[in-house]
């Protein structure tokens, strides 16, 4: 495929997602490494895309030094007048660069044309944390309310609005906030559809290091004690930005994704991509799991191609699926097309599962068990007694399901004339 052919096929890939993000609200927290001047001017131009795709975003960045705030870990960093000052300073300083930078549209930028408009103002009120376990946090402060209204007019009017992570009092007091609280607040109080956290690593890791492209609530609790533990601040950063995702998914908040500060491409690989790049912590396992339509062939394709590489599945046709559509079952999740298989009629008494396909960022989650046991009950219903399977690979899971190994001779006849002797499939067969 030319590179020409290959940048077709991207955008027409992207297409579907570009679609689901127009119109949404995200909230996006810039922490730490990610406000560093190496990958910064990387991360403000995919915003900018982001933005002129038609997506509404707050932008929380913090004030504070983030090693303090990882040192501190759970507890709250006490912040007194001097540090206080300090803060202020590098607020002031990390917006005024920040607009700068999507500011940007000479004709040799990325951004040229772009014209985004940044908003920055007192949204955020605050609270004095107080004293806790004895010590006085002086101006280090809670999060009382989030103006989402304010914020809200805002972004209708297709601006970018800019959050740091300071608020302010009823008495004319600046208080120093906890980045991962702000984004919080502000994504319930917004309703956000998504709430975006960049991380120093690629996204939330297990104990051998591999990168966990999606996450349950409970998975998340358990990484976030794990993370916490550990001594170096990369670790105990990304703790920090788990625990204020786990935090938005029970105040609401469906989709948090914690994806790398470092890498050139993440948080647009994340979102526009099947494979993405990072974690996502969800508060809804629901799956929608229905019957295909002519609508889901791109994505079916989609699907079976890494299959179809390496030899797993037969080649299909975009035309042959269009025509056999109607035995194809899929599972949805976030308006996305994650897994789907195939029931093909055989004779009366006989059906065939094939083309069972299931997104690697979901696998693992009992996708192809739903996928099997919705064909069983069309089969049923079809009044099929016996259910095969032909595999080259995955002989070893139907048989945990109930197949057992059969032979050639016992396909149907109708079977038996189209059996590919080359591909030396495995036959199972299941009674239903």
């Amino acid at each position: 495929m030319s590179e020409g052919d290959q940048m077709i096929e991207l955008f027409r890939s992207a297409a579907a997602y570009i679609n689901a993000h127009r119109g949404r609200t995200f909230v996006i927290l810039l922490h730490g490494e990610a406000l560093a001047p190496g990958n910064l001017p990387n991360i403000v131009f995919d915003l900018s895309l982001l933005h002129s795709l038609g997506v509404r975003m707050a932008l929380v960045h913090d004030a504070a030094e983030a090693e303090a705030e990882a040192a501190a870990g759970n507890a709250l960093p006490a912040t007194d007048a001097t540090a206080m000052e300090r803060i202020r300073q590098r607020a002031g300083g990390i917006g005024i660069e920040l607009e700068a930078m999507f500011s940007q549209g000479t004709s040799k930028s990325p951004m040229h044309g772009a014209d985004i408009a940044v908003r920055r103002g007192n949204f955020i009120s605050a609270r004095p944390a107080g004293v806790v376990d004895g010590v006085d946090l002086q101006y280090t402060g809670k999060v009382r309310k989030i103006n989402d209204e304010a914020i809200g007019r805002e972004l209708a009017q297709d601006k970018i609005v800019l959050l740091p992570s300071l608020g302010y009092s009823i008495t004319g007091e600046v208080f120093n906030l906890q980045p991962g609280e702000v984004a919080t607040e502000t994504a319930r109080a917004l309703g956000a559809d998504k709430l975006i956290l960049f991380v120093p690593g690629d996204g939330v890791s297990d104990d051998e290091g591999a990168v966990l492209p999606t996450l349950s609530i409970a998975q998340g609790e358990a990484c976030r004690d794990c993370l916490l533990a550990r001594n170096d601040l990369e670790s105990r950063s990304a703790g920090l930005a788990l625990q204020a995702a786990l935090r938005a998914c029970r105040a609401g908040i469906h989709r948090c994704h914690l994806i790398s500060c470092r890498k050139n491409g993440a948080l647009l690989q994340e979102l526009f991509t099947r494979e993405g790049s990072g974690s996502l912590l969800s508060r809804d396992e629901a799956h929608l799991l229905r019957r295909a339509e002519l609508s889901d062939v791109p994505g079916i394709l989609q699907l079976i191609a890494p299959l179809e590489e390496d030899g797993s599945l037969v080649r299909r046709s975009r035309e042959l699926i269009e025509n056999e559509i109607r035995n194809f079952s899929i599972v949805e999740w976030e308006d996305t097309l994650i897994a789907c298989a195939a029931l093909y009629p055989v004779n009366g008494n006989f059906g065939e599962v094939a083309c069972i396909a299931i997104d690697p960022r979901h696998r693992d989650r009992g996708l192809g068990e739903r996928l099997l046991a919705s064909l069983e009950e069309q089969a049923r219903d079809a009044g099929m007694d016996v259910l095969l399977a032909l595999t080259t690979s995955a002989d070893h899971w139907f048989q945990r399901h109930g197949f057992e190994k059969s032979g050639l001779d016992d396909l149907p006849a109708e079977r038996r004339e189209f059996y590919n002797v080359q591909r030396n499939s495995r036959i199972l067969r299941k009674q239903l």
